[in-house]
């Protein structure tokens, strides 16, 4: 067992009912290249993470039409409420919603602690104006939204984009999912690495980068920008704390990647723990 505390700061759960069928459609979305090694259920995120050694999860889904946010956002508030203390939950949002104003009401009325968005699923330009709309929201009032970002396919969360939202929020508690481009990592850090408000998070990424491009990524955002994530249930959760444990990285070093950074930005653990 890791001598560290450690919360999964990406994780997708689905109801027990739709959960295999979820898991397929991003399995297609990314053509195969993920091992979908769960089945997408709260139950088996919490048995499967607990015999891993990770003690907290944040937790989210994708909302792929407008008319499926306030369904999904009252999945992930009723699992916050029943997990005891172990999920920090993200609404869904869609920027062709008619009212996101109010979509974001319902997302603080439920006591979610921010949003989850997916450009390249939902298929939205990352810097468009109905995008840019929702993080002014946020950034008024202080939640973070985490965002996939990078394809080498699209252009919708390229880091050309991400950067002209970062540059016109400075504020904004902004969270770059899979090392801040999936795919695009060298891009990724090279564009983005310098904005503070950044944090960008391990997800869907150890897979195919080799160690010494891994460290040197965590360093170039800077060792208190970076949150580890697994991106439940498309990975084996063991093999990446392993993989983030042979980094070489410092002792401090792996407690804010593992833990602090995300209570932190997700507002999870009480100021005097951090």
């Amino acid at each position: 067992m890791s001598k560290y505390e450690i919360i999964d700061s990406h994780c997708h759960i689905y109801p027990d009912s739709i959960a295999a069928k979820a898991v397929k459609a991003v399995d297609n979305f990314y053509e195969g290249r993920t091992e979908c090694c769960y089945d997408g259920t709260v139950h088996t995120l919490i048995s499967s993470g607990t015999g891993s050694g990770i003690s907290r999860f944040v937790v989210h889904s994708v909302a792929t039409a407008p008319r499926q946010v306030s369904r999904i956002n009252s999945f992930i508030a009723r699992s916050v409420r029943q997990s005891q203390g172990r999920f920090t939950g993200l609404g869904a949002m869609h920027p062709d919603a008619e009212d996101l104003a109010g979509d974001l009401e319902e997302i603080r009325r439920l006591g979610l602690s921010g949003v989850k968005i997916h450009p390249d699923v939902q298929q939205f330009y990352v810097d468009s104006p109905k995008a840019m709309s929702i993080y002014e929201m946020l950034e008024d009032q202080g939640l973070p939204v985490l965002v996939h970002t990078g394809d080498f396919r699209y252009d919708y969360s390229s880091p050309q984009r991400v950067a002209r939202v970062l540059r016109r929020f400075p504020g904004l508690k902004f969270v770059g999912a899979h090392l801040g481009g999936w795919s695009v990592w060298e891009e990724a850090a090279r564009v983005l690495a310098d904005f503070p408000n950044l944090y960008v998070d391990t997800s869907s990424s150890f897979y195919l980068l080799k160690p010494g491009d891994s460290r040197r990524l965590i360093l170039a955002y800077g060792e208190e920008r970076v949150m580890f994530g697994t991106d439940y249930p498309f990975w084996h959760q063991k093999p990446d704390i392993d993989y983030l444990l042979g980094l070489d990285l410092p002792d401090e070093a792996l407690r804010k990647i593992f833990r602090d950074n995300a209570c932190r930005r997700f507002d999870i653990c009480e100021p005097d723990a951090v």
